[in-house]
C-alpha cells in the first residue's frame, strides 16, 4: 500500500493519467486469462497458433486492423510526419487501401488452402503447397529473421511511451536514480536508466500474456486495443485542433517555420557550481541580446553535467570524451522561439558552437513542411522525392499483402461471410486511423516545438500536452494507452508468429514430429521468452528512428514472400524451384541494398536506385526469378495440385 502512494503522490492530473493507464493494462490481462482458460480440454497447436479458425467478423477485422497498425503506425509513423511534414500524406497513401489489396489479393484464396491442407502456419501452407520440406524450412528462417528485426522496433516503441507515462513520478524518478549502475553494463551504457526499467517491465508484461493466452488472447486483446486506438486518435485530434487554433492557423505557422539545425557545441558558464550540476537531456538554453530579448533558443539533445568548480560542462554518458562537446538542436523560426517557455537555469549557460549540420534540403527555407519533397537532414532530394513517393504508394499495399501475421488471420476467420464485412470494417477503421494522425503529428511542430532530439516520443508528449492543456489529464492514460495498445497489438502477434514457426515448422516437423503436446506446450513458450529476450538486446541501442525498422523489416518479408505466396496461391505450374528462387531473389537485393547503404551512411538508410526503394528492383528480380525458376524444373505432382485446384465433378 505505501508502494501504490509513493507512486501516486504527485500532481492529481498525473495521477488520474497513470491510473487511466493501470485500468487499461489490467483489462488486457483479464482478458488473456479467460483466454487462457480455452486452452484446457482442446488441440493444443490448432487452438493456441490459429483459435480453431472459428473468428467472427468483429474479432477478425479487429485483430487484422490492430495488427497492422502497430508501433509503426502510433509512434515511428508521427515521428516521421513531425520530422518532415505534410509530405507524409504521399508516403501513407497507399496504406489506405492496404486492406482491400490483401485481403481482395489472397483472404479468401489463403482461406480455403489452409483448410484443405489443414495449415496451421505460414510455413505449413508453404510445406503443403509445393510438398517439400525444405520451402517450409526457408520459410521459417525468413519470417525469424526479419521478425526479429521487426520486434526490436515495437520494444522500443513500448519502453518509450512508458517512459513518457511515468518520467514525472516521483517513485520512477527515484527508481531510475538507483538504477544507474544499468549504465555500467557495456550493452545497456548508451540508455537512460529510465529508459531501461521501461523496456524491461514492457518485455515482462507482453511477453507474459502472450505465453499464458496464445491466440485467443492476442485476438480479444487485439478487438479492445482497436478501439481504444480509435477513441484515443479522434480525442486527440479534436484537442490538437483546439489547442492550435484550427487548421488555417496551424497552416499559417508552419508556413513560416524553417528546419531545426543540430550543433555540437560547449555549455560554459562564468559561475562554476560549487557542487555537481546536471544538465538534463531536453533542456533549453535561451540566449538573450543586451535588451532581453531571446533571439536564440538551444535544447540538449544529450545529458550533461558541470562538475564542481568546473566553467564547462561535459557529457554524462561519454567518459572517454575530453572534448566536452554536446549535441544541441537550435530552432530557427522566430515563431517558434517566441513561444518557447525555458525555465531559468539555477546556473547560467552559453552556448559556443564548435561545428554545426545544416539540413541538405530545406535549410532556411520558410514553408518547407508544407510541400514536397519535404525536408531532410541528410538527403540532398528531400524526404519524399517523386520516385520514391511512388515506391511507397506501391510499398504499402504490397508488403503488407505479404506480411506472415496477417496471413494467419485470413486463416483463421469463419465463413466468406465474415470476410467480406471485415473489408469494409477494416477501410473504414483505416480511414478514421491515419488521417487524423497525420493532420495531428503536423500541427505537433506548432505546439511542441524541438523535439527532433526524440522524434519517437511525439506522440505519448503529445497526448501528455493536450490533455495537460485542455485540463483534462486523465485523458492522457487512455490516450498514450491508444499508441501502447498498438505496440502490444504487434508484438504479441509477431511473438506468437515466429514461435508457431520455430515450434511447429521446426522442431514439430524435422527434429521431433511424434513430439507430445505437453512438450510442445513447454517449447513454445520457451521459444516465445527467448524471443522477447533477444528484442530487448537489440532494443538497447536501437536505431534514430522506428519507422526505419519497419520499413526495412516489412519491406525484407514483402519482397521475399509475395511472389511465391501469390504465385503458389494462383499458378498451378508454379512449382519449389520457382518458389526457392522466387523467395532468394527478392531476399538478396533488397539486404544487399541495405547492407551496402549501411556501409556508406550508417544506420537503416539503403541505396536506393534512382531514388527508387529497395523494394522496387527486389520485387522486380523476385517475379523474373519465380517464373524461370518455374521453367527449369517439371511441375509439381498432380496428387499434390489437384485437391488444392481443381474441384471433382
Amino acid at each position: 500500500m505505501g508502494m501504490f502512494t509513493a507512486l501516486f503522490a504527485q500532481s492529481s492530473g498525473t495521477s488520474w493519467a497513470l491510473i487511466a493507464f493501470v485500468i487499461y493494462t489490467i483489462l488486457v490481462f483479464v482478458i488473456a486469462a479467460f483466454a487462457g482458460r480455452l486452452l484446457t480440454g482442446r488441440g493444443f497447436m490448432g487452438e493456441y497458433f490459429l483459435g480453431s479458425r472459428g473468428l467472427g467478423m468483429w474479432a477478425f477485422a479487429m485483430t487484422f486492423a490492430a495488427t497492422s497498425s502497430s508501433g509503426g503506425s502510433f509512434m515511428g509513423f508521427p515521428s516521421l510526419i513531425y520530422t518532415h511534414g505534410w509530405v507524409l500524406a504521399f508516403w501513407i497513401g497507399g496504406y489506405m487501401v492496404f486492406p482491400l489489396v490483401t485481403m481482395g489479393l489472397v483472404g479468401k484464396r489463403i482461406n480455403q488452402v489452409a483448410r484443405k491442407t489443414g495449415a496451421i502456419t505460414v510455413p505449413d501452407l508453404m510445406t503443403a503447397r509445393f510438398a517439400s520440406a525444405e520451402i517450409g524450412a526457408l520459410t521459417t528462417l525468413l519470417i525469424v529473421f526479419f521478425m526479429a528485426v521487426f520486434l526490436v522496433g515495437q520494444f522500443k516503441a513500448g519502453a518509450l511511451i512508458l517512459q513518457t507515462l511515468l518520467e514525472d513520478v516521483p517513485l520512477f524518478q527515484d527508481m531510475a536514480n538507483r538504477s544507474s549502475w544499468l549504465n555500467e553494463i557495456p550493452l545497456m551504457s548508451s540508455q537512460p536508466a529510465g529508459y531501461l526499467l521501461c523496456l524491461f517491465g514492457f518485455a515482462i508484461a507482453v511477453i507474459a500474456y502472450t505465453c499464458y493466452g496464445g491466440f485467443h488472447a492476442v485476438v480479444w486483446t487485439d478487438v479492445l486495443q482497436g478501439f481504444v486506438m480509435a477513441l484515443g486518435v479522434i480525442v486527440m485530434f479534436f484537442l490538437a485542433i483546439w489547442q492550435v487554433g484550427g487548421l488555417s492557423n496551424a497552416a499559417a505557422e508552419l508556413g513560416k517555420m524553417t528546419p531545426p539545425r543540430t550543433h555540437h557545441a560547449l555549455l560554459e558558464t562564468t559561475s562554476p557550481p560549487e557542487d555537481a550540476f546536471s544538465i538534463p537531456f531536453g533542456t533549453w538554453i535561451a540566449e538573450s541580446t543586451d535588451s532581453g530579448a531571446t533571439h536564440r533558443m538551444f535544447r540538449t539533445a544529450e545529458a550533461a553535467i558541470l562538475d564542481a568548480g568546473a566553467s564547462r560542462a561535459r557529457p554524462t554518458h561519454k567518459a572517454d570524451d575530453n572534448t566536452h562537446q554536446i549535441e544541441v538542436l537550435e530552432i530557427t523560426s522566430p515563431g517558434e522561439i517566441a513561444r518557447i517557455q525555458a525555465d531559468p537555469l539555477e546556473i547560467p549557460l552559453k552556448v559556443r558552437v564548435v561545428d554545426t549540420q545544416k539540413y541538405a534540403h530545406g535549410d532556411g527555407q520558410p514553408g518547407i513542411y508544407m510541400r514536397a519533397p519535404g525536408p531532410h537532414a541528410t538527403r540532398a532530394s528531400g524526404f519524399l522525392p517523386l520516385t520514391l513517393a511512388i515506391s511507397f504508394f506501391l510499398f504499402w499495399p504490397l508488403m503488407g499483402a505479404s506480411q506472415p501475421a496477417q496471413f494467419v488471420r485470413l486463416m483463421a476467420f469463419n465463413n466468406s461471410r465474415t470476410f467480406v464485412r471485415a473489408i469494409v470494417t477494416v477501410a473504414i477503421y483505416y480511414t478514421i486511423i491515419y488521417i487524423p494522425l497525420l493532420i495531428i503529428f503536423t500541427v505537433a511542430r506548432v505546439v511542441l516545438p524541438g523535439m527532433e532530439i526524440e522524434a519517437d516520443r511525439i506522440m505519448p508528449a503529445m497526448a501528455v500536452h493536450l490533455t495537460t492543456a485542455a485540463h483534462m489529464p486523465w485523458l492522457a492514460g487512455l490516450v498514450v494507452a491508444a499508441a501502447f495498445a498498438a505496440v502490444m497489438s504487434t508484438v504479441d502477434s509477431f511473438l506468437l508468429l515466429v514461435s508457431s514457426a520455430m515450434v511447429r515448422d521446426i522442431y514439430q516437423r524435422h527434429i521431433n514430429p511424434s513430439a507430445q503436446e505437453k512438450t510442445l506446450r513447454k517449447l513454445t513458450y520457451a521459444v516465445t521468452l527467448t524471443i522477447g529476450i533477444a528484442a530487448v538486446v537489440g532494443a538497447l541501442n536501437p536505431p534514430q528512428y522506428l519507422q526505419y525498422l519497419i520499413v526495412y523489416a516489412s519491406g525484407g518479408m514483402g519482397v521475399a514472400l509475395l511472389v511465391p505466396m501469390g504465385l503458389g496461391l494462383y499458378w498451378p505450374r508454379f512449382n519449389s524451384l520457382g518458389a526457392v528462387a522466387a523467395m532468394l531473389g527478392g531476399f538478396g537485393p533488397h539486404v544487399t541494398l541495405y547492407l551496402v547503404g549501411w556501409w556508406r551512411h550508417g544506420g537503416f538508410e539503403p541505396i536506393r536506385l534512382w531514388d527508387f526503394d529497395p523494394i522496387i528492383p527486389s520485387l522486380a528480380l523476385s517475379v523474373v526469378c519465380g517464373v524461370v525458376g518455374t521453367y527449369c524444373a517439371p511441375p509439381t505432382s498432380s496428387k499434390v495440385i489437384d485437391p488444392l485446384f481443381y474441384q471433382k465433378s
